[in-house]
């Protein structure tokens, strides 16, 4: 559970990091396209190339946050089942302890799919937003 709480803490930084950062892009995309028109053709490409590339920093860490949440959510579960098992295993027939054993266990899992949804969600929105800032400079170039 503190592992899932830290990369929720992690990825919802760096969603609102991202998302600070491409609404500033997306005011000041004249400068950006000015500055890449200003080039030689031959290194336009390679300097948008690098100009995306800042853009969608951080964005892979929160596709592996939403991607690896619900896994380790599971991970936790199992090791919880496993746990009431061996406890089980060593008191006898005692139902209410193993009932409560998986309900403890499954709340990793819930963990795991509360910290992967929104971090999924936010993932799509910025990349959708990138896609755009990226089409808008290329068209902008083409249209030069």
């Amino acid at each position: 559970m503190y592992i899932l709480f830290t990369l929720s803490i992690i990825g919802l930084t760096t969603i609102i990091w991202r998302w600070i950062t491409l609404v500033n892009v997306r005011k000041n995309i004249a400068i950006y396209v000015e500055k890449i028109i200003n080039l030689p053709k031959n290194g336009r490409k390679s300097e948008l190339e690098l100009f995306m590339f800042s853009v969608e920093r951080g964005l892979n860490s929160i596709k592996t946050i939403a991607t690896v949440s619900p896994l380790l959510g599971l991970l936790g579960t199992v090791l919880g089942i496993f746990d009431s098992f061996e406890k089980l295993s060593l008191q006898g027939n005692d139902s209410s302890f193993f009932a409560g054993g998986i309900s403890t266990a499954l709340l990793t899992t819930i963990a795991g799919l509360i910290v992967a949804i929104p971090h999924l969600i936010g993932y799509n929105y910025l990349i959708r937003k990138v896609d755009f800032i990226e089409k808008r400079i290329e068209r902008d170039i083409l249209d030069e």
